[in-house]
């Protein structure tokens, strides 16, 4: 089941960091939208998106200010539009959901299941914060849960899948979340080719070691057969490495300001372009072909860019 070409995706900036931790993580309309368009040029066939306040940078879910960034975004390139329905763990469902419903993109992120999300050991390594809610959002994160329910993800299924024609980037933060993904399968609710993401190193998440992505995989593997493709998102400095092995492995890459604020030890990336670019020299070193969108878009069976609401 080796990829043929790689598809890179590229997570502009989430809802993870904060301006504090970097002067390069986008958060206004024009900058999300530029750095976007300049990671798809580097080579990402995905791009994947959340919204943030443009005063202050705080995750948001309104749809007003996607759409503020959105249509340029498809106007200067070709790239698959992924949009969030995670948002973060301080949004409602039918918060993290508005977007999405509005664009109708070509596919959307899906965690699979509710879960610990620490982001809270962050607070310790700043004492000046350029905003009030950074800490207090952090912090909060030692006492909340992502809520992604058997009841929401059929609901997400339903209305983004069934109602708008997306496909899911299948987010799995842990080996029960691919015997959930199996269950939906088994019902006929998912179909194939699935894409699923093994995300590492999320505090609350299975751990960024090497071995359980090669468990990960085996587990997919005796699950899907060949009727899914794996990509890999390795957090923070643990980034580069394990992609490279996914890579390696068969799969696909996601790099991008979102999961990781640096491009090697003790250095900021200046944007996501240079991950993307710096993934796709390594993948081209490996004498792995670089997925175009129209690719992505064949391999994952997608609707097509012409079909989208912005």
């Amino acid at each position: 089941m080796a990829a043929r070409k790689v598809v890179i995706s590229c997570a502009v900036t989430g809802s993870i960091h904060t301006p504090t931790m970097s002067e390069h993580l986008p958060y206004t309309p024009d900058d999300i939208a530029a750095q976007a368009i300049e990671a798809a040029e580097a080579g990402a066939a995905i791009l994947h998106l959340h919204a943030r306040d443009p005063k202050d940078g705080r995750p948001s879910p309104d749809p007003d200010v996607f759409m503020q960034f959105l249509p340029r975004i498809r106007q200067a390139c070709d790239a698959v539009v992924n949009i969030t329905t995670g948002g973060s763990s301080a949004m409602t469902l039918d918060e993290r959901l508005a977007a999405p419903l509005r664009a109708s993109p070509e596919m959307c992120s899906l965690n699979m299941g509710s879960m610990n999300f620490g982001l809270f050991p962050a607070v310790e390594r700043y004492s000046d914060w350029k905003f009030d809610w950074e800490p207090k959002l952090l912090e909060n994160t030692r006492d909340t849960i992502f809520k992604n329910t058997f009841k929401d993800i059929e609901g997400i299924l339903d209305k983004l899948g069934n109602g708008c024609g997306a496909k899911f980037e299948f987010e799995c933060y842990d080996v029960g979340h691919l015997y959930t993904l199996a269950h939906f399968r088994d019902r006929g609710l998912v179909k194939a080719p699935l894409f699923i993401q093994f995300v590492l190193g999320v505090l609350g998440g299975i751990g960024p070691d090497p071995e359980n992505l090669l468990h990960m995989k085996r587990i997919a593997d005796k699950l899907f057969g060949d009727d899914y493709q794996f990509s890999v998102l390795g957090a923070g400095r643990h980034q580069m490495p394990l992609v490279t092995m996914g890579a390696i492995m068969g799969g696909h890459v996601r790099v991008g300001l979102e999961d990781s604020i640096t491009l090697g030890r003790g250095r900021l990336a200046k944007s996501n372009a240079e991950q993307v670019a710096r993934i796709r020299d390594i993948l081209e070193n490996l004498s792995l072909d670089i997925a175009t969108p129209d690719d992505a878009r064949t391999l994952l069976g997608l609707k097509g860019g012409d079909r989208v609401n912005f």
